[in-house]
């Protein structure tokens, strides 16, 4: 089976339509599938639904696709950092559904494993627990949240090998490893594509039976919020 392919276009080749769900991993500007995200707004495919934790910043990320009005319905837990995205979402041009951060990895890691639901306490007795099945375990009140079973999965990760055993870096890991496992494909970008063998199987984060479709390519690894602190007087 062919996994690695030549960019993004071609690795999304066929495989994108009008309204599908999309999981998308990353953490604000970290560990996002930019390259994906890219061929996404370049295919033109429409009224789609993203499930990311946010959606990247303005004109970047996810916020090109939101510039764009490629999106439909974000399924996020923070709006913050992308005036775009608060726009729309405030102007009733976009759908939200808001997930507290917690339970939105974890109806994705749900959706992976083939759990269509899971009890959690997490918004009991918030807007969050509106229209949602409410069950007292031992006393205390769960509402039933359903996993995440998306069309196609975009995640970047550090190192894969040919199979597509992935590594993630550091923090870059975040939402990429379950966002990866709950989509019918998955589609990897890497920085780099090694050897199958070369990689310490212990180390490895993200099987490769996970992995449909591989890409390599450049990335440009922006700081979303540059903290410094003031230079002191000599």
């Amino acid at each position: 089976m062919k996994k690695i392919y030549g960019s993004a276009e071609e690795a999304l080749h066929g495989i994108l339509n009008d309204g599908m769900l999309i999981a998308a991993g990353g953490f604000g500007l970290c560990g996002i599938p930019e390259l994906l995200i890219d061929a996404i707004v370049k295919s033109g495919v429409k009224d789609l639904t993203v499930a990311s934790n946010n959606a990247g910043v303005d004109n970047f990320g996810l916020g090109k696709l939101l510039a764009t009005r490629q999106i439909k319905k974000m399924m996020s837990s923070y709006v913050g950092e992308n005036a775009e995205f608060m726009r729309q979402y405030l102007s009733g041009e976009l759908e939200l559904e808001f997930n507290p951060q917690g339970t939105l990895a974890e109806r994705m890691r749900a959706g992976g494993c083939g759990i269509p639901g899971f009890y959690t306490q997490t918004g009991v007795g918030t807007q969050i627990a509106e229209g949602k099945e409410v069950k007292v375990f031992n006393g205390k009140e769960y509402i039933l949240e359903e996993g995440i079973f998306a069309d196609i999965s975009i995640v970047k990760a550090w190192k894969a090998d040919e199979t597509g055993n992935a590594i993630f870096r550091k923090t870059a890991r975040n939402f990429n490893p379950p966002a990866a496992t709950c989509g019918k494909i998955c589609i990897i970008e890497v920085e780099e594509i090694v050897p199958v063998g070369s990689l310490d199987p212990d180390a490895i984060h993200l099987p490769g039976i996970y992995v449909h479709r591989l890409i390599q390519g450049e990335h440009e690894k922006r700081i979303e919020q540059r903290t410094t602190r003031k230079k002191e007087s000599a």
